[in-house]
């Protein structure tokens, strides 16, 4: 038995932006043009408590939930202040976290599960601490430049960042050739929104969603809902020979058994011939 993705797709598209920045407005007037999501991670206490530039610097917390309450999009934990991680004893860590996770939660009227290493920095006893926080995932800044689902999700490794020299190149691998064993795949973009003004090249971002987005093939999901579909999937239960396969969890679930697709529902047990 292989997991298939939503409606029995076999490929999934993610992004992950960093910070909360003004310019996290137009990077999803991209997205939502070609239909992409992503997963936004901000520092609830460093946003700015009036408007100081427009055009650039982080957003005040009204602009924040303007944007992103209600949206297609996912918000989660980048660290109350945006330290480093790893500097901090525990109940420094906690306080950030939790601090965090809980206006992020106020705010924008969602479960924070998710989160984001400041600058990328991380070790064993940070995940430690965040798993304690009931944080499920937690994205780092090593490119894997490949399309494996995580083995650890508290290490949670994207494909690449949008100013890769080979962005472009593992799109079109991504999208024109399929897993020789037929395994689900997943291309995870990050970055931040400020970097496209910096270097002056939102023609990438806008090329890599035309290019990618809009197909019938691909599921479009945040960080948070591709997480609890793999999650669904491994809490399967199947009988020895596979014949008989029930879903215990709330989300429906595709395999494929034999080279046949199945869709299992909610609490469904289906019998395969």
């Amino acid at each position: 038995m292989k997991m298939l993705l939503k409606d029995g797709k076999r490929k999934v598209i993610t992004l992950s932006y960093d910070d909360g920045v003004v310019q996290d407005k137009q990077l999803i007037e991209v997205l939502d043009k070609y239909g992409l999501k992503a997963t936004f991670n901000i520092n609830t206490g460093r946003y700015y408590q009036e408007v100081v530039n427009p055009e650039k610097g982080r957003m005040t917390r009204e602009s924040a939930m303007e944007l992103f309450k209600n949206s297609v999009h996912e918000v989660a934990v980048h660290g109350y202040t945006h330290p480093y991680f790893h500097g901090l004893d525990s109940s420094e860590l906690i306080y950030e976290i939790t601090t965090d996770r809980k206006n992020i939660e106020e705010d924008y009227g969602v479960i924070a599960r998710g989160a984001a290493y400041p600058f990328g920095r991380y070790n064993d006893d940070v995940i430690d601490v965040l798993r304690k926080c009931h944080i499920v995932y937690a994205r780092t800044t090593e490119s894997t430049f490949g399309f494996a689902f995580p083995q650890d999700w508290m290490k949670l490794h994207p494909t690449c960042h949008h100013n890769s020299g080979k962005l472009m190149e593992l799109a079109e691998k991504f999208i024109e050739k399929e897993h020789a064993y037929g395994e689900a795949q997943m291309f995870y973009l990050w970055g931040h929104s400020y970097e496209f003004d910096n270097d002056d090249n939102w023609d990438v971002i806008e090329h890599f969603a035309e290019y990618v987005g809009g197909r019938d093939d691909i599921w479009y999901a945040t960080n948070i809902e591709i997480y609890d579909y793999v999650e669904a999937y491994k809490r399967l239960c199947t009988s020895y020979d596979k014949k008989i396969v029930y879903n215990p969890s709330s989300v429906s679930v595709w395999v494929s058994i034999r080279g046949e697709v199945y869709r299992v529902d909610a609490g469904q047990t289906i019998f395969v011939p």
